[in-house]
């Protein structure tokens, strides 16, 4: 017995080279996916350790003002906790990733092709 794919292969190529075709199309999206994720995640990264940078300089400058000037100003604080959190809200997004979302995606096309071709089989078969 032939295998139902060599079968549709014979009668419809166009069929096959389609599906094909969409399968190309589908990791090609999924690459680019990722690679804006990475370049996301690494401008992120930079963003969180430049502020984490400046943070602790301003963390340092504010405690010797405080003890400088002998009196406590909210703006001390104020200014080094906002660099505080922008270098928390970019290590939070650079560590982030959807990499292993979006490879799934193609698996489980992969997965569900393999389970169709096992049917057509059994039919085929039968």
């Amino acid at each position: 017995m032939i295998h139902p794919l060599f079968k549709t292969t014979l009668k419809r190529p166009d069929l096959v080279a389609r599906h094909l075709a969409n399968y190309v199309d589908l990791v090609q999206c999924e690459a680019s996916d990722i690679a804006k994720g990475l370049l996301v995640q690494g401008a992120a990264a930079i963003v969180a350790i430049l502020s984490l940078l400046l943070a602790l300089g301003l963390t340092g400058v504010s405690v010797m003002l405080g003890v400088l000037n002998g009196r406590f100003h909210w703006a001390l604080v104020a200014v080094p906790a906002v660099a505080w959190l922008i270098a928390l809200a970019g290590a939070i997004l650079a560590r982030r990733s959807k990499l292993r979302e979006d490879i799934k995606d193609v698996r489980d096309e992969l997965e569900l092709d393999l389970k169709v071709l096992a049917l057509a089989k059994e039919l085929n078969d039968e």
